[in-house]
């Protein structure tokens, strides 16, 4: 079991002016996907994900950058220090368990036939 992962950050919340810049984004909606080298009998790859939004502080705004030139892995740097490196390994951690349990559950559902 191998399983990488990717950050979706590409909708944002922004100010429209906050001073003297303008398109500060303050809040971003992120969506964490993992993917297993392990495939399922019809041979799709297991996946799981997770998602939610993160505040970012805008206090300081001396190292701005304009909207037009943020790119998707400087707001994916963003959100993962907003969220602190623990958070960040929870997030796994807990995709990692969904995956585990879809290749070996503990529990199924059956129908009855009678």
């Amino acid at each position: 079991m191998s399983i990488s992962y990717t950050w979706d950050v590409n909708t944002v919340d922004v100010y429209p002016t906050d001073g003297n810049y303008t398109d500060v984004i303050y809040n971003v909606h992120w969506r964490l996907n993992a993917t297993d080298t392990e495939v399922d009998a019809e041979g799709n790859p297991y996946t799981a994900s997770v998602y939610g939004t993160q505040s970012l502080d805008t206090s300081d705004l001396s190292d701005f950058t304009d909207f037009d030139s943020v790119t998707s892995s400087q707001v994916q740097g963003w959100v993962e220090s907003a969220m602190g490196e623990e958070e960040v390994q929870s997030l796994k951690d807990g995709l990692d368990a969904n995956i585990a349990g879809q290749i070996t559950p503990t529990s199924i559902s059956k129908t009855l036939v009678a």
